[in-house]
């Protein structure tokens, strides 16, 4: 647990790093693949993000900075509950651990949301949020068969890490000063009452970059 960095640049350059790091297909995707048995056979080749599960790079930069950090925080907070319904196909502990420091990364990604938000003009003016439109929510496509939902996982796998990539491009077009934007929104804000986290250290570390499946 730590206090919110008051400095908006500094802040703004964690987030970037985070970011960066999260985009890394061999902190989630790759693992996966190769747990599930996804990269024998041209399976692979099957893994890729289905249209519109996640917000596409084009619609988070028509956002004000309000609107994209709530759509941000919203939409990692369905990532977290579809990485949780994972858990029942990943029986190896050490895929298990993977998958729980990728959580740990989110929360503290999800609560440097929180810090930034407060920093933008307008912050004691939050609400809470709405309900996000078509294209926000990863959700799953129910089926019972076990090949299928290995399948799916492996997708919404790859559109989250594709999703992160334009996060962080996002982030990289903010100026150097926190008012300073094209379409700001003051009264979208985030939840009251989030706790703030910066991610632990041992979390920070870049690991190697990885690719997306071709």
């Amino acid at each position: 647990m730590g206090s919110c960095l008051d400095k908006y640049q500094e802040l703004l350059g964690q987030l970037q790093k985070q970011a960066d790091i999260m985009q890394h297909t061999s902190l989630l995707l790759d693992p996966y693949i190769q747990s599930q048995g996804l990269d024998k056979d041209g399976l692979k080749e099957h893994c890729r993000e289905r249209p519109g599960a996640y917000p596409s790079k084009d619609a988070l930069q028509g956002l004000g900075r309000w609107e994209f950090l709530r759509t941000l925080d919203t939409t990692l907070g369905h990532v977290l509950h579809r990485l949780t319904a994972l858990r029942r196909d990943i029986p190896r502990a050490q895929d298990l651990e993977i998958l729980n420091r990728a959580k740990q990364n989110i929360r503290g990604f999800k609560n440097n949301i929180h810090c930034m938000a407060q920093l933008l003009p307008g912050s004691s003016e939050t609400t809470e949020p709405t309900p996000t439109g078509p294209g926000t929510s990863p959700s799953p496509t129910p089926t019972s068969d076990t090949f299928q939902r290995r399948l799916e996982g492996c997708r919404f796998l790859h559109g989250y890490h594709r999703f992160m990539h334009s996060v962080g491009q996002v982030f990289r077009e903010w100026g150097e000063s926190p008012s300073r934007s094209r379409r700001h929104s003051p009264h979208q804000g985030l939840r009251k009452g989030t706790s703030r986290m910066q991610l632990s250290r041992k979390n920070k570390r870049l690991l190697p970059r990885g690719q997306l499946p071709r």
